[in-house]
């Protein structure tokens, strides 16, 4: 906290000595337009409510970090997350500092109504669910911390930090835990929802390595969840989302992994593009656990010259890179081939400028189990280029030790599948994007009847019940019995939300 001087008379000062100091306390709070005035907000199911200024002034004085209102300094950089197409303004911010401050605001929420309540980490929520309007924002970006035990090989997360820390913290001692792939996103919304990572395919997803969390459930309690305790919110966190509660701290496996790995594009003329694909379905459901390769098609502005390819990490012996990849480089002579040794944190950084979130946008995706030839046809029959913006189509590879696990054993069911299929175009910050968001389902309505399920981190702004439902196949039920336990009145709902039956 900035050092305050105050400079006055020997007057002034008796005079502030003699204010009462809740007032004197008063006087020194930046100006703001709702200051003493009661906040109109909703709740969850839509009701308006009034939040009493004696109310959220109790808030403030009951949190170490800050409450903020509309017109409030931080407010407007706050209530911001990384797609500016989601503009919206809460009610009000809580800023939390740690499980303290996280406890006190899910009281006040549910205590007024029910809010309609956002819990925002690191703002990469590709529907908006980080934000809200009108309801209450959880800011949970104050509170990161990321401490490392090399000796017993694991790792406590609070609940907002990056997962470019984790990285950091953990490869100075030569260990890592798969954790995405863009060094800002929020380590809270990546593992609840999964948590895919360039080096899942050799150690699992984020929950796979998960050895426990804390978690703030919907009646403000705190509860530690593992294999041993709490086990139904354990199983139930480990891929079931923002559904139960805010999660404080995570506990992580860490693996030993050497610091270089090699990595980079392979990238051949659009015209080879089902040669391309021919090889992903043949060779990804079989390669190496060391190896992720990501699927990449994309066309520039104006349908120029476009590419495809394979996006490269293989973090096993060097030595067995140039096997490894030889079922790639076989499709033919590539436009670009630039694997090379590269520090893994700097290329967990790499994609941290050209992330597409960053823009307006719009995505849409599906996990496939194979590549037939009527995906194919469909891929690259539907792909097309646009006048002003790219187009790009990923798939995230999956496989290897993702799918060694049980579809039950957590409540990611989806661990049959090749990998995650994206599509997105993104366009400029205030520019109509209908035209684009039009384009994007006509291609998917072609290649959706080749996916199966969803990646939640990936929820559409509108998903229905019943797609929930069907993404979460056999584990939903369970997942209801696990809301109607800590969120019965579906307080947390801004997510791939399993509604409560009670």
């Amino acid at each position: 906290m900035k050092r305050r001087v105050f400079i006055g008379s020997g007057l002034a000062a008796a005079a502030s000595l003699a204010m009462p100091r809740r007032r004197l306390f008063a006087s020194m709070l930046p100006a703001s337009p709702l200051r003493r005035q009661d906040v109109m907000a909703v709740t969850g199911d839509g009701r308006q409510v009034t939040l009493p200024w004696a109310a959220i002034n109790e808030l403030r004085s009951s949190i170490r970090g800050d409450v903020l209102l509309a017109g409030d300094d931080g407010y407007e950089e706050a209530r911001r997350i990384l797609n500016p197409s989601f503009d919206k303004q809460p009610a009000l911010i809580a800023r939390v500092t740690g499980t303290a401050d996280v406890r006190q605001a899910v009281d006040f929420a549910r205590d007024h109504g029910g809010l309609l309540t956002a819990v925002k980490c690191g703002g990469h929520s590709s529907s908006g669910k980080s934000t809200c309007d009108r309801g209450m924002m959880i800011d949970l970006s104050p509170f990161r911390d990321v401490r490392v035990d090399p000796i017993a090989r694991t790792a406590r997360v609070t609940g907002g930090s990056l997962l470019g820390q984790l990285d950091h913290e953990a490869m100075t001692y030569d260990l890592v835990v798969p954790m995405g792939t863009v060094s800002h996103t929020g380590v809270g919304g990546l593992v609840t929802g999964g948590g895919f990572g360039r080096v899942a395919r050799r150690f699992g997803l984020s929950v796979d390595n998960l050895l426990s969390v804390d978690v703030v459930t919907a009646d403000g309690q705190f509860r530690r969840a593992s294999a041993e305790e709490n086990p139904d919110l354990f199983w139930g966190v480990r891929g079931g989302g923002g559904n139960f509660g805010v999660v404080t701290s995570f506990e992580f496996r860490l693996h030993p992994m050497q610091r270089q790995v090699m990595a980079g594009q392979i990238m051949f003329p659009l015209a080879r593009a089902r040669d391309v694909l021919r090889v992903y379905g043949e060779y990804g459901a079989r390669a190496p656990d060391d190896i992720q390769l990501d699927f990449v098609m994309a066309l520039p502005p104006g349908g120029a010259v476009g590419a495809v390819g394979f996006n490269v990490c293989w973090s096993g012996d060097p030595a067995g890179l140039d096997r490894a990849l030889a079922p790639v480089r076989a499709i033919g002579t590539p436009i670009a081939d630039d694997v090379k040794a590269m520090d893994y944190v700097a290329l967990q950084r790499s994609g941290d400028i050209n992330d597409p979130r960053a823009s307006e946008g719009y995505l849409k995706s599906g996990f496939i189990t194979g590549i037939t030839p009527g995906l194919i046809d469909a891929i690259v029959n539907g792909f097309a280029g646009h006048p002003t913006r790219s187009t790009a189509l990923f798939c995230q590879h999956s496989g290897g030790a993702i799918n060694r696990v049980a579809a039950s054993a957590t409540a990611v069911p989806q661990r049959s599948a090749l990998g995650n299929l994206l599509c997105f175009v993104d366009w400029k910050f205030g520019e109509d994007g209908s035209q684009h968001v039009e384009w994007i389902k006509r291609f998917w309505s072609g290649v959706e009847r080749y996916t199966d399920g969803f990646y939640v981190n990936d929820t559409e702004i509108d998903m229905t019940d019943a797609a929930i439902r069907a993404n979460y196949k056999q584990n939903h039920d369970r997942l209801v019995q696990i809301k109607n336990r800590y969120d019965p009145t579906n307080l947390f709902r801004l997510n791939a939300n399993v509604q409560p039956t009670v």
